[in-house]
């Protein structure tokens, strides 16, 4: 390949979210110099993750099992402050206090096998040389890859027979904005996950009637989250991997926390929660059975999927549909290395994997065949 006009490095991590971040820690950690060994590129506009576009009254002390960055803990922050502030502020801080020289806005397109330039020594698998990274700042030629980009930009939207014809607004989770909107509606929530339960929460006050469903009945967690429970978290996730399959979300393994809202909601009836529906009409959602519910608001708080589709030209997928991997790296090519998916979805889980990635991308690259991760690593990563 010609590579003229492509920057090379050691390694692109794509993403400055908590993986990224994290990963970038470690890979200066272990020798490689931001900017001149590896990169950091990030499509958001400002410092912040997936955090800076969470809606503005989920404040700081909504939050649960926010997790430090490796090095620098978040201290002194307002607890009625929107978490986006908070956490953007911090991971600003974090950025500029490890010098991470984050390139953002940058888009990454395409990430596909790019040969080597000749007279060198081939960096990736064995048999494989670099990774060409297309981004919307220009090209990289990379001998590793950390891919860091977690799942806010691929909302999952369920399909429902009706939802053509219902008459009133559909929206995802990720473009609530607050409970005001909902003022006097008949709002429908569609889902069991954590964000469906505090929007839910924050909607019932001002809405003219809340209907919760969901597709499982919801397993409330009392107590601590400890070491066991954090084991038998990540063993039930890394098998899905294991397989081939997609990962389960989070709360699917490890329950929604009981908190003191939570606990006042159920005992006021409004997460009284109802199966699934089997359609929707023009003017609300109908059960097989007879139910209806009128409705003027349909909000799927349904989730997210992996944001992998430029990895697509490197052909990880199995035929389940997902990524199978050995901790962090990529079964189907040694040089890609997924933070923050499958077992290490979580803030913990994203530190300690970021770690594990730069650990193992060194040893890669100095030809060392000793394992750089193993699960029990992320013991308690789901804790969150």
């Amino acid at each position: 390949m010609n590579y003229s006009g492509v920057r090379e490095v050691e390694v692109v991590v794509v993403g400055a979210g908590q993986a990224g971040l994290a990963a970038a820690f470690h890979l200066r950690r272990v020798g490689y110099r931001p900017d001149r060994d590896f990169v950091l590129l990030d499509h958001s506009p400002r410092p912040g993750g997936a955090w800076q576009f969470r809606w503005p009254t989920l404040t700081y002390d909504k939050v649960h099992g926010m997790h430090a960055l490796p090095g620098m803990e978040l201290t002194g922050a307002d607890p009625r402050q929107p978490s986006s502030e908070v956490i953007g502020a911090y991971f600003d801080s974090y950025e500029r206090t490890f010098g991470l020289r984050v390139h953002r806005p940058v888009r990454v397109t395409a990430v596909r096998e790019g040969g080597e330039p000749a007279g060198t020594e081939p960096g990736g698998a064995p048999g494989r040389g670099r990774l060409l990274v297309e981004t919307s700042e220009g090209n990289y030629a990379a001998r590793a890859l950390i891919n860091a980009t977690g799942t806010w930009d691929r909302p999952f939207w369920p399909r429902f027979p009706g939802q053509e014809i219902f008459g009133g607004r559909q929206l995802h989770s990720a473009q609530y904005r607050g409970p005001e909107a909902f003022r006097g509606a008949r709002v429908v929530v569609v889902g069991g996950g954590t964000s469906a339960v505090q929007q839910l929460l924050e909607v019932a006050p001002v809405a003219a009637a809340v209907t919760w469903v969901t597709r499982r009945p919801p397993v409330f967690r009392e107590g601590p989250f400890g070491e066991e429970q954090g084991r038998a978290a990540v063993a039930l996730v890394a098998e899905q991997v294991r397989q081939g399959l997609p990962p389960r979300s989070v709360v699917s393994v490890t329950g929604l926390p009981m908190t003191e809202a939570v606990r006042r909601g159920r005992e006021s009836g409004v997460l009284a929660r109802l199966p699934l529906f089997d359609r929707l009409t023009p003017t609300g959602a109908a059960w097989d059975n007879g139910r209806t519910v009128e409705a003027d608001v349909v909000l799927y708080a349904t989730g997210f999927r992996a944001a992998l589709d430029h990895l697509a030209p490197l052909r990880l997928r199995e035929p389940g549909g997902g990524i199978r991997m050995d901790g962090t790296r990529t079964l189907r090519d040694a040089r890609v290395h997924l933070v923050g998916y499958g077992p290490s979805a979580s803030t913990i889980g994203a530190n300690r994997a970021g770690r594990a990635a730069a650990v193992g991308i060194r040893r890669l690259l100095e030809r060392d065949p000793q394992p750089a991760y193993t699960e029990p690593e992320l013991v308690g990563s789901l804790a969150s």
